[in-house]
This record gives structure tokens, C-alpha cells and sequence, in this order.
């Protein structure tokens, strides 16, 4: 072969070799995408997640037991079972416990969590406890229940309530901000309120309008922000001075938000069918980065701070009933054996 017809083969082949790899790096999703699944089957209507770091397992309530899946393996433990309309789980790290809320029940079911065996129900006299949350500056647990618009506290070491705080609305999901304060979403009144961990004594409140029917609460210690997700809004608020300091479109239907602070990332799931990733370029300042695909119904989130994943929840549905004088927007029933979760990544 001639010299000339050498060095063109070689810049022909070089060239769709980088073709080639041009269009691998096109074909390869730019950012948050499906990376797993965690198939969970089972029956029933499902809330709140929560993740282990230590243990790597994520807690999911579903109907009247908690699921429990390792998120690196895939593996799926024995469920806590035998539990009434389960809302949340919280972890006490320092205690070796964690704790479920009963709405069904108004009571709380703690467990260990080295061998997610249960220990004890705590009782409570407030009803539909929803969230909850373990706050170490105080020693205690929280649930904030929806039908009696108050947070119950509970002592960590004894596991007997010690008193109450009236909200005021419906209390969602709450927030410390380790040093005695604890923050929570009032849906009713499109409000944050802030009492002390301790003395159990409101100290402020302020509106996030336009946000409505604020739901999930996330943290920025750093620099003292709460971010709320409310219809279509992500209120962004200054705690330290009570105070709303802006809004960011989000999708429709959230339930939870977390933020990522290794990322500057605020994750927004919400019921449509979208997660909407929002970063935060200053304190006060925040864009929309990405609207990612997920599925319908999948409202309820999660975040790995190791991996940066986020897992959402939720199953297939069948067609809805016809709309009746009692129901005149039925909802489409879950189809059996479709639970599951889903994890995006890069």
C-alpha cells in the first residue's frame, strides 16, 4: 500500500473511532436518571422513607408494615410487621432505636435498630400521628399529628410523652436545627412554625405565600435556610429571621424535598411523575437545574449522602372507578404486587 492511501486509512479510522466515542458520550444521560429498581410487592398505600447511613437501609412504610431493603445489594430484610396506618420512621443513632408513627393507632412502635426487632408501643392520647422526627439536643422524639394539629414530645430515655404543642393547622414534615429549635410545615395555614425543643413553646411564625399546602421540609444549617415543598412551589425560607426569601417552580403534587449539602442540591419529588433538582448557587439564590422523568404517583423521596441517589416510591395503577355522589374524584386503585423503588443517579 502506498504511503499516501496509509496515512488516509489512518486518519479514517481515527476518525469514527472518535465519532464513536462522541456518540457514546451523547447517548449517555447528562445527569439524574434511573440507575435501579427495587421490586417490593405487597399491598396497600405508603408514606414517608428514611435512610440508615450507618446500616445502608432504607425504611419504607407501606400499610401496616415497614419494608426494609439494603440500598447497595438490593436486598430485601423482614419487614416490621403488625403495625396500624404506618406514617414515618425516625432513628435515635445514640439510643440504638428507631421509631414509627401509627396514624391508625395514635401510637408509636420502636424498634432496634441493629435487629429491627420491636421493642415497645408508646401510646399516645393525640391522634393520626403523621411525621416524625428524633431531635438528640432535647432527647426526644416527635410526631406531629394531623388530626389534633399538635406535635407530641417524648422522652427518649423513658419512651413516655411529656407534653404537647399546639400547631395550630395540620403539622407535616419537620426539621431541627440541632441547637433547640424545631421547625415544621403548618399545611393548613401555608406557614412555618418554630418552637423549642425543649420548654415546647412556639417562638415564631411566619407565611410562605404563595406557597399552599407546604408538605416536605428539608435543612440548610449552614446557611440557615428551610426549603417547603408546596404546589408547584419550593419556598425558600431565612429561619434565623422568620422570614420568606423566595420561590422556585417545582412540579405538581410534592410530598417530600431534600437537600444535598456535599451538592447544593434540592431534590423535589413530586406526584405527577417528575423529580425537579434545583441548585443553590447563594444562600438567597436558586435555579431550576433539571426536570427528570420519574412515574406517577411517586411523591415520596429519599436521599443516599454517600452516593448522592435519590429514591423515590411508588407502584402501577389500574384504571379509576366511576366518579359516585360519595366519591367525585376516585382515586385508581394500586395494582397487587407493583410496590416499588426507584433510585436515580448519575
Amino acid at each position: 500500500m502506498k504511503k499516501k492511501n496509509i496515512f488516509l486509512t489512518v486518519l479514517l479510522v481515527f476518525g469514527m473511532v472518535g465519532f464513536g466515542l462522541a456518540a457514546a458520550q451523547q447517548a449517555k444521560p447528562a445527569g439524574y436518571h434511573q440507575v435501579k429498581k427495587f421490586a417490593i410487592g405487597g399491598e396497600g398505600g405508603w408514606d414517608y422513607m428514611a435512610l440508615d447511613a450507618s446500616t445502608r437501609l432504607l425504611y419504607v412504610t407501606h400499610g401496616t408494615q415497614v419494608e426494609i431493603v439494603n440500598v447497595d445489594t438490593g436486598a430485601k430484610l423482614e419487614p416490621i410487621t403488625g403495625l396500624k396506618g404506618v406514617h414515618g420512621v425516625a432513628f435515635a443513632p445514640d439510643k440504638g432505636r428507631g421509631y414509627i408513627s401509627n396514624g391508625r393507632g395514635n401510637s408509636v412502635t420502636v424498634f432496634d435498630l441493629k435487629t429491627n426487632k420491636v421493642l415497645l408501643e408508646i401510646p399516645i392520647t393525640e391522634q393520626n400521628p403523621d411525621a416524625i422526627m428524633y431531635d438528640k439536643f432535647s432527647n426526644r422524639v416527635f410526631t406531629f399529628n394531623g388530626r389534633t394539629s399538635n406535635a407530641t414530645a417524648i422522652d427518649a430515655d423513658t419512651n413516655k410523652p411529656v407534653g404537647t404543642v399546639a400547631i395550630g393547622g395540620k403539622p407535616e414534615f419537620a426539621q431541627t436545627d440541632g441547637k433547640g429549635m424545631i421547625f415544621v410545615n403548618n399545611e393548613d395555614k401555608s406557614e412555618v412554625v418554630a418552637f423549642d425543643a425543649k420548654t415546647l413553646e412556639v417562638k415564631k411564625r411566619w407565611s410562605i405565600a404563595p406557597g399552599e399546602g407546604p408538605s416536605g421540609l428539608a435543612i440548610d444549617l449552614k446557611h440557615k435556610r428551610l426549603f417547603s415543598v408546596c404546589d408547584k412551589i419550593l419556598a425558600v425560607s431565612d429561619y434565623e429571621n422568620g422570614k420568606l426569601v423566595t420561590t422556585v417552580p417545582i412540579g405538581n403534587g410534592p410530598d417530600a424535598v431534600r437537600f444535598d449539602p456535599a451538592t447544593g442540591l434540592i431534590f423535589a419529588s413530586c406526584g405527577e411523575g417528575v423529580l425537579t433538582i434545583v441548585k443553590q448557587e447563594s444562600a438567597d439564590k436558586y435555579a431550576v437545574l433539571e426536570t427528570v422523568t420519574t412515574a406517577r404517583g411517586a411523591r415520596t423521596m429519599e436521599l443516599d449522602p454517600k452516593t448522592h441517589n435519590v429514591f423515590v416510591v411508588t407502584a402501577e395503577f389500574g384504571p379509576a372507578p366511576a366518579p359516585t355522589t360519595e366519591q367525585p374524584r376516585p382515586r385508581p386503585p394500586v395494582l397487587p404486587g407493583t410496590f416499588q423503588v426507584l433510585v436515580y443517579g448519575k
